[in-house]
């Protein structure tokens, strides 16, 4: 699974890769300070999931997302921050983001959630297997 970081201070990128990088089958392939770096990297790694900070040195997380949402950019977005009001929370959910976290208090789930989304991307890249219930036509797996 390829992951993207954006987030403006240089020592929560660097340990936030640290410990991103820690999970098996997780490549932190880019990261961004600012809005338009963000968008302009994202756009040409395509990566599948993006840790996004609200505030970034030029710009800001939501201005991100909507202009990624709106390229139709298929990444799972992830916010993570330190700034978790629930008027936040909800602009960013509306706005397409599929999660939102608080630095302080649930950087345990965020790092769970990476997890989930790691089995769910290598279960779509994993070849198909003859008679596996996942490759029938209707199939339900959960």
């Amino acid at each position: 699974m390829n992951l993207f970081i954006v987030e403006n201070s240089n020592y929560l990128r660097e340990r936030l890769t640290r410990l991103v990088a820690r999970r098996h089958d997780v490549q932190v392939i880019g990261h961004a300070a600012t809005a338009r770096e963000a968008v302009e990297k994202i756009s040409g790694l395509k990566p599948d999931v993006v840790l996004l900070d609200i505030r970034l040195d030029q710009g800001n997380g939501l201005e991100v997302l909507k202009q990624l949402k709106a390229r139709g950019h298929s990444a799972v977005f992830i916010v993570l921050t330190n700034y978790a009001y629930p008027q936040y929370r909800e602009r960013f959910l509306a706005s397409g983001a599929d999660y939102f976290y608080d630095k302080s208090a649930e950087l345990d789930l965020m790092l769970q959630t990476l997890d989930m989304l790691r089995y769910r991307f290598q279960r779509h890249s994993a070849p198909a297997v003859p008679n596996d219930p996942a490759t029938r036509p209707h199939a339900r797996l959960f």
